[in-house]
């Protein structure tokens, strides 16, 4: 596919614009082609995930590597968009924001749980606290398999990347555990996380619109894992659309995306087509 291409430099690290490669994925029956181009994309709402979109799959959680000017790069995209750019992450918005470190975009941590809107003086409060014995019995499984537990506001999660044949039996204790707390679990990949029901990150890309700024746009939201498919499904119901990135496998066999951005520099050089 010919496309032109050219070069913008965001910090230490150079994208090459319009070079997204035009491969299609084949889910069953369905083929995912690239999606269109942002600048054509009347009155754009853009929705990002974090890690396996933004920044790179790392082996814990904070051996990510940020790129340098990622977040320059975002705040120039929300002023274009006239805020319409929002992070939506599983990671806490204490840590998502220890990685990006500004003010001048929105972001939500915990699956759409935590809210802090560009430039506003405080966050949104996060909801009910899990329960303290749930969290016990989570720290003694984790350390009898060897796990890493991640404690978040609303949560915590269970990463299994340096234990990849433990997956079943984290999947298997996180939903007893569940069950007994009324907890929900979400799988992604190589982590199971368990936090209080009727959270995702569908529901924050819903309030998000339901706001002067975003009503009446186009949302756009990409995403790698399993718990970006509420975000897929909130920006169809908003008449827009959702993106994958990557490929599916594992315990994604489906998607509701309708296009597709092959890995993490195609996301940037997508970006860097507004």
């Amino acid at each position: 596919m010919g496309i032109d291409s050219s070069e913008e430099t965001f910090g230490a690290e150079t994208f090459r614009v319009g070079t997204c490669r035009a491969e299609t994925l084949r889910a069953g029956t369905t083929t995912l082609p690239m999606p269109p181009l942002p600048g054509t994309i009347a009155r754009l709402s853009v929705f990002l995930d974090f890690d396996g979109t933004l920044v790179e799959l790392a082996p814990t959680p904070d051996a990510i590597h940020v790129a340098p000017g990622l977040s320059a790069m975002l705040e120039r995209l929300a002023a274009h968009l006239e805020g319409r750019l929002a992070v939506i992450s599983g990671r806490a918005l204490a840590d998502l924001d220890r990685h990006l470190g500004t003010r001048r975009i929105t972001l939500s941590g915990s699956h759409g749980g935590e809210l802090r809107l560009a430039a506003a003086d405080a966050d949104a409060p996060p909801g009910s606290a899990f329960p303290e014995q749930a969290h016990l019995e989570a720290s003694a499984f984790a350390a009898a398999h060897g796990l890493l537990l991640e404690t978040k506001p609303l949560g915590f999660a269970f990463h299994y990347r340096q234990a990849p044949g433990a997956g079943a039996a984290v999947e298997a204790f996180a939903r007893q555990l569940g069950t007994r707390y009324g907890l929900q679990m979400k799988s992604g990949k190589m982590v199971a996380e368990l936090m209080p029901p009727g959270i995702d990150k569908g529901g924050i890309v819903a309030a998000l619109m339901a706001t002067p700024g975003f009503r009446g746009s186009t949302p756009v939201f990409i995403g790698d894992d399993v718990t970006d498919e509420d975000g897929f499904r909130a920006a169809a119901a908003h008449g827009g659309f959702g993106v994958l990135v990557g490929e599916l496998g594992g315990a994604r066999a489906e998607t509701v995306a309708t296009a597709r951005l092959a890995d993490v520099n195609d996301v940037h050089n997508w970006l860097a087509g507004l």
